[in-house]
């Protein structure tokens, strides 16, 4: 599975990104969503607003621990902005940044639960 988190606000946002976001259930700040990675169209969804929002693999005992302390409404997450705060700058892709694709997503939002 794939845990999308929307780290991007909603000001001077593009139009198709917006829509985008909104077919995802991500309307606001730090919602988040679990995509299934055979899914071509929502992964492709999330392509397509990489630079708006961050995400990467996650398994089972995080989904367990994640329900536990968030449990989803209507198959959104709602999270905390992370405690202690974002670490790398929230307007660079990864290497510089946190958003696009990570390796340690769980890392990042195990502080926003």
């Amino acid at each position: 599975m794939i845990f999308v988190v929307r780290i991007a606000g909603q000001v001077k946002n593009k139009k198709k990104d917006n829509e985008t976001l909104k077919r995802l259930k991500m309307n606001k700040k730090f919602a988040a969503i679990m995509v299934d990675e055979n899914d071509a169209v929502k992964m492709g969804m999330v392509r397509a607003v990489q630079r708006l929002v961050a995400f990467g693999k996650v398994d089972e005992a995080f989904i367990k621990e994640l329900n536990s302390k968030r449990p989803a409404k209507e198959g959104v997450y709602f999270l905390h902005p992370p405690r202690g705060g974002f670490k790398k700058s929230s307007r660079l892709p990864t290497p510089k940044g946190i958003l696009g694709e990570h390796e340690d997503i769980v890392k990042l939002v195990g502080r926003m639960l």
